[in-house]
């Protein structure tokens, strides 16, 4: 009932597919878990509009930039005043220390316990009318807590800190999985939802909060007798212990490979004489030298070795991961489904069950054979250049002869990466505020950060503005690369947005009288978001969505001569990253279970997806983009060529997804129940069936670094499927950029209103109706499905096909 069921991970933090760089498995770069989508500006004759070189209308938009790219300005613009007070960890008041973690989670337990009761309580209509919003309360607060410590201990440098967060993780997580199977209150829920008189005055949104908690329960096995409750808690345990281990402990049964350095030739000579000691090369196995070694090396032996270690997962990594799989069955047989896939499918998702994403991505990998084909051929034909004789690429060609085919297209200079010079990480955060004003009237500002609110001095503090509503967000950037940081980008909701009434703040307020653990607080709104900010309009207060984004851009030059300078992979992956983020701004709901991305996982990559169109439009980047020197505007044929660059073989690796998603399926099937699991011959028998590329050979064990099966159990094909739609939405909805559709109001305010204002308040496809005026979109289910299907085709096209001519560019 608690559980936010729309995450893609339970309790986890959100790191979506394509923004995951997995540490275990370097191999996977982003490009391979969701290939960035088709900007039909590339397809059109619009010409480029060079940047504007006006003088800026806000200061706010220059000190944007300036605190991103100058480190020396940062450092003033940051300098406290008004004394050395600890506000906190994210102006949290219980968070001063790395011990009021423990404090915030025995506070928060209380007034959980005390909703409970309440809602226990209930017998007249007046009680039972509010119980939607008081069980959204009771899973706001326990929120408060899991989201917080999930991202500290993941995300913080201090390892007390990391512990004493990871503690109160523990002890509210227990507890939850306890309420999940709390038949009083799955009872009195139904007697609400049953009462017409209840009912009647419901909100939309209310009534939608009211049917994810129905089936939160009924995914809990709260109809059951006591013993199978307390085993589905111990399992829900197990399970996120298991899945944690499976992700942090996975690991190659090869951790390095070593040979005569010799053997090497083709790769950097520098990264390559790094790496070599007494004439042999040390490589590590899961290693971004290991990736760059297969793509370079030309001594196929090589290449061979290298490859097999990189595609073996350690025996242990695949046991963890089997036993995962055994446990979830468990689960959903204890649940009544008939496979965990089942369990995690029903209802809250788009697709709505297993059957329904087999027949997608089977039409899937129809429609993108032919092509992933003609591509394999492709490097086939490169390779007889240097074997005549040669008859098949082996598994470890692919990537060698990707690169030899592609490197043509490379635009560098003596300075490395040319596009990088127009993309200083300033001038795209400049970029991306420019955007978000004129589609949805929203602007990022820099706000001077409190003693103790901030994890790290790199770390930037920006609000979000409305010209309507005022201050709407909380955005926490830490985007500079630290060795002791995760590299994975990530989008973290830390809060989500909620309502708060005012007898709530009442209750409280008189909290912090009698309980000598509760922080001191100014007034009731600041007790009632524990420090954290809060929107007012009216009588109506407001948490406010906080937001963390972490990525491992590289630092600006100590000395402030050169800031960091992004690749356009990395221009692309803080454009998705912001997709999530302007979801979780917008939605602002007034219940926190349905707030920004807890929506149906396979609508919740839509917004992030689409975000990528954005990144390659010329109209978009001739908002900002210029040399962090000359401040020239960008000659658009770079990014035509980068695009050009990493599409060259898109199909096959969309096909490469397509197998993923389908190991995804398989393994959360009912064959994970069977005695003789075995998710090696598993992935093995998907590749021979739907690969167009040379399969894996025997001996190796690759899906044992396939860490999104733990966070994305059975629901991994979203980001083909909302690559499908986002594809469609930009093609209507901002008429694939064609006279500026990427930047006019009413096309923002189309999709805001339509679908990102909505969360997860209303149906998924009645959203996507209306964004798309598609009225057969509306209800769903078996009618809706075949939509998307007829829009793969468009989805897949190769865009080299639609590529604008030579002359074009030169614009």
């Amino acid at each position: 009932m608690i559980k936010a069921v729309a995450r893609p991970r339970q309790w986890q933090r959100w790191i979506c597919s394509s923004c995951l760089v997995q540490r275990a498995a370097p191999l996977l770069q982003r490009r391979q878990f969701a290939t960035s989508p088709k900007s039909a500006s590339l397809d059109s004759q619009q010409p480029f509009l060079p940047a504007s070189h006006a003088p800026l209308s806000r200061e706010d938009d220059h000190c944007l930039r300036s605190v991103f790219d100058h480190p020396k300005y940062w450092e003033e613009f940051s300098q406290i005043t008004g004394g050395p007070v600890n506000a906190g960890l994210f102006r949290n008041a219980f968070l001063k220390e790395p011990k009021g973690f423990l404090t915030f989670a025995r506070v928060s337990l209380k007034k959980a316990r005390g909703i409970v009761d309440k809602v226990l309580a209930a017998s007249s209509v007046h009680e039972y009318r509010a119980i939607v919003r008081d069980l959204d309360r009771l899973s706001d607060i326990l929120c408060r807590v899991l989201d917080m410590a999930d991202f500290v201990r993941v995300t913080h440098p201090d390892r007390h800190t990391q512990r004493m967060a990871s503690n109160a993780w523990d002890m509210v997580y227990q507890y939850m999985n306890e309420l999940n199977t709390m038949t009083g209150l799955h009872d009195q829920l139904a007697t609400a939802m049953d009462n017409p008189d209840v009912t009647r005055v419901w909100s939309e949104e209310e009534k939608a909060v009211a049917e994810v908690l129905k089936l939160d329960f009924t995914k809990s096995a709260v109809n059951l007798p006591q013993k199978y409750r307390n085993r589905f808690v111990e399992l829900s345990s197990k399970i996120s212990t298991v899945g944690s281990d499976f992700v942090q402990e996975m690991a190659p049964e090869q951790p390095v490979v070593v040979l005569p350095s010799s053997e090497f030739t083709g790769m950097d000579p520098l990264q390559a004489r790094a790496l070599t000691r007494n004439g042999k090369l040390h490589l590590p196995t899961l290693s971004g030298q290991a990736a760059l070694a297969l793509r370079t090396v030309h001594d196929a032996n090589a290449r061979k070795l290298i490859y097999y270690a990189s595609r073996t997962a350690s025996r242990r990594s695949v046991s963890m991961l089997e036993n995962l799989m055994r446990l979830r069955a468990e689960l959903a047989d204890l649940s009544g489904f008939e496979s965990y896939g089942h369990l995690a499918l029903r209802d809250r998702m788009m697709a709505g069950s297993p059957e329904a994403v087999e027949q997608f991505l089977r039409a899937l990998a129809d429609s993108i054979r032919p092509k992933a084909k003609e591509e394999m051929a492709e490097l086939l034909a490169e390779k007889q250049k240097t074997y005549p004789r040669a008859t098949e690429l082996d598994p470890w060609d692919k990537d060698y002869y990707s690169e030899l085919v592609r490197r043509p297209l490379r635009l560098t200079g003596r300075q490395g990466d040319l596009v990088s010079h127009y993309f200083s990480l300033g001038v795209v955060m400049q970029g991306l505020s420019r955007l978000f004003t004129h589609l949805y009237g929203i602007r990022l500002i820099p706000r001077q950060p409190l003693v103790g609110e901030t994890w790290h001095p790199d770390v930037r503090r920006l609000d979000v503005i409305s010209d309507t509503d005022g201050h709407v967000a909380v955005l926490y950037c830490d985007l500079f690369y630290r060795a002791d940081k995760s590299p994975n980008p990530a989008h973290f909701t830390v809060r989500c947005s909620r309502e708060i009434t005012e007898s709530e703040m009442a209750e409280v307020w008189q909290q912090t009288q009698e309980d000598p653990e509760m922080a001191m607080f100014a007034s009731p709104a600041m007790a009632a978001n524990d420090g954290m900010s809060f929107s007012q309009q009216g009588n109506t207060i407001k948490q406010l969505p906080t937001i963390a984004l972490v990525c491992d851009f590289p630092q600006p030059s100590s000395q402030g001569d050169q800031p960091a300078l992004l690749t356009f992979f990395q221009l692309e992956t803080l454009f998705h990253e912001m997709g999530h983020a302007i979801h979780s701004i917008l939605a602002r709901t007034s219940f926190q279970t349905v707030s920004g991305t807890r929506c149906a996982t396979d609508l919740a990559e839509l917004p992030s997806t689409l975000m990528e169109y954005f990144a390659a439009d010329p109209t978009v980047l001739a908002q900002f983009a210029r040399h962090h020197e000359t401040d020239e505007p960008l000659p658009y044929r770079m990014v035509a060529q980068k695009v050009r660059q990493a599409k060259r073989f898109e199909a096959s690796d969309t096909e490469n997804q397509i197998i993923l998603a389908m190991l995804d399926q398989a393994l959360h099937s009912s064959r994970a129940a069977q005695p003789k699991f075995d998710s090696t011959e598993i992935f093995r028998g998907i590749q021979k069936t739907y690969s167009s590329a040379p399969v894996d050979p025997p001996g190796t064990r690759w899906q044992g670094f396939f860490g999104h099966l733990s966070g994305y159990g059975s629901t991994y094909y979203s980001y083909l499927f909302d690559r499908v739609l986002a594809q469609r939405v930009w093609e209507v909805v901002f008429a694939s950029g064609h006279g500026g559709g990427a930047l006019k109001r009413e096309n923002g305010e189309r999709l805001k209103e339509n679908l990102l204002k909505w969360g997860g308040g209303r149906d998924p496809w009645r959203c996507l109706s209306e964004v798309l005026q598609e009225e057969r979109l509306a209800d769903g289910g078996e009618k809706a499905m075949p939509y998307t299907q007829a829009c793969m085709n468009g989805a897949s096209t190769d865009r080299r096909d639609k590529m604008p001519g030579p002359e074009w560019l030169e614009h």
